[in-house]
């Protein structure tokens, strides 16, 4: 059976969370990574919807509601706030305002941080699901965010480990039937062949 597809335009939300950034302090550095990562890794076009907020759970919790509900983002990817420190509450605010949980991706990605710090078993990152809206709370650090989402690479570029992003575009066709995919030198994207354009 083909799979039903939507020609829909694909509509992400990046949120970061940060206190100092939020208050100018430094210019904020995780929606800029996100969006020149997404513009390489995504075949096409998308929309975004960019917030800059503090680390304050009932704010995090208004704007994932508000970019799921009214603005009906299929991707939500956040940033920062992620940590034990008593500030860090993104993953609780996450999960406060989920239908439900996708565990599986913030496994992935602290094993895929476990290869590059130790620290990272000391992550709280979830995935979750609102409505159609798929959202995954990523790492504060540009670097760290560009690893998780591509997962660990040799030398030569070969994908030693998958990062979570592989995983996304099946996803999302799943939630909404919605059709994207990735560039496969960025990150190769799988889904079952029945779920496949063009493929039975």
């Amino acid at each position: 059976m083909t799979a039903c597809l939507s020609k829909e335009r694909l509509k992400i939300g990046l949120v970061s969370v940060s206190d100092r950034a939020s208050q100018g302090v430094y210019a904020d550095q995780g929606i800029p990574e996100l969006q020149q990562w997404l513009e390489k890794a995504l075949v096409e076009p998308f929309e975004l919807e960019t917030r800059l907020i503090p680390d304050e759970q009932p704010i995090i919790e208004q704007t994932l509601i508000e970019l799921a509900d009214q603005h009906q983002c299929h991707l939500v990817l956040t940033t920062g706030g992620t940590g034990p420190a008593k500030r860090d509450v993104t993953p609780d605010a996450t999960l406060a305002v989920a239908d439900r949980e996708m565990p599986g991706f913030g496994e992935q990605m602290r094993q895929v941080s476990l290869h590059f710090v130790p620290t990272a078993i000391l992550s709280r990152q979830v995935g979750a699901i609102r409505n159609q809206s798929l959202i995954l709370n990523l790492p504060g650090q540009p670097k760290a965010i560009k690893e998780t989402l591509e997962g660990v690479k040799d030398e030569n570029g070969k994908t030693l480990v998958r990062g979570i992003f592989s995983a996304v575009p099946y996803c999302l066709q799943l939630l909404s039937e919605i059709y994207i995919d990735t560039n496969p030198t960025v990150c190769e994207s799988f889904r079952p062949k029945s779920a496949r354009k063009n493929e039975k």
